[in-house]
């Protein structure tokens, strides 16, 4: 007899176990809840490119018309990322597999969406502004926490904007989607209570620590020099500017105007060789930057 195939919803549910081996789910029952509610293959295109190249240094394309058993397992992976878009478009998908690594536009992994939600922590009618709208996945979550109503999303790209508009309308999800520069946050949907960026920066924006209400948190990937971004908070402090940390290293994509590497003495890092690790004999270490 041949075994059956999983279904969306049987996926679904195995990829949420598998996320709460890590813990993402503890206290965040709501988390866990949205998850299971929201079909992500929805959001899916129907071909993306697979994140890691043959031995022939092409990545190739996943088709759900072709291979719907293995497009569907590839939705459901915990830790991949699918490509959905490359050299801002001018690398066509329909010309098959690509040797372009110039990925600008993705998926994220269902482990990293839903870990970065859990830091945002949004509460039930909160205020949200999404950097980055993409797919439409992470918008839809929000939208089942605190409400369509709540949540102001903004993308840069006028096609993704409207293909995750129309996603999100066939499931009954409608936030407000802007077509805009997302370093510019919205100006007219502020303040917020929260906001989450699915876009890398190698600086916050200065819009946004004055768009979210003093107190209030933002999460966002930041660039730093060790090969990683590293997922960031800060709560605004009504002035302009913020306090806060990073929590955990993550891979992103960043905004337009910020791809462009710069010294990171200018984006406050110092310099490996300010950097120390200090081992006391009891085993404990500490890393920490010198006096100079």
């Amino acid at each position: 007899m041949t075994a059956s195939v999983p279904g969306p919803a049987e996926l679904r549910e195995e990829c949420a176990t598998g996320i709460a081996a890590y813990g993402y789910f503890d206290e965040q029952e709501w988390l866990r809840d949205a998850f299971l509610a929201v079909p992500r293959e929805h959001f899916v295109p129907r071909r993306v490119w697979w994140p890691k190249a043959d031995d022939d240094g092409r990545y190739p394309v996943l088709d759900r018309d072709e291979q719907p058993e293995r497009w569907l397992k590839a939705v459901y992976r915990p830790l991949t990322a699918l490509i959905t878009q490359v050299a801002d478009g001018a690398v066509r998908i329909e010309d098959g597999p690509t040797a372009s690594s110039d990925f600008t536009s993705s998926i994220s992994c269902p482990a990293v969406v839903v870990n970065m939600l859990r830091h945002l922590a949004p509460q039930a009618g909160d205020r949200i502004l999404e950097i980055g709208t993409g797919t439409g996945y992470s918008t839809a979550l929000l939208c089942e926490r605190v409400g369509a109503e709540h949540v102001v999303t903004v993308e840069i790209q006028e096609a993704l904007a409207k293909r995750a508009e129309e996603r999100l309308g066939a499931l009954g999800y409608r936030p407000q989607v802007v077509c805009a520069d997302g370093e510019q946050g919205w100006e007219p949907g502020a303040p917020y209570d929260r906001l989450l960026s699915t876009a890398g920066v190698r600086q916050v924006p200065p819009a946004w620590l004055r768009q979210v209400r003093p107190g209030g948190l933002i999460i966002t990937p930041l660039a730093t020099p060790m090969r990683c971004d590293v997922l960031a908070w800060l709560r605004p402090d009504g002035q302009g500017g913020g306090e806060g940390g990073l929590i955990d290293t993550v891979h992103f994509m960043k905004t337009h105007s910020q791809r462009a590497r710069r010294p990171w003495r200018e984006l406050g890092w110092p310099r490996w060789p300010d950097w120390s690790l200090t081992v006391t004999p009891e085993g404990s270490q500490r890393l920490h930057t010198r006096d100079r």
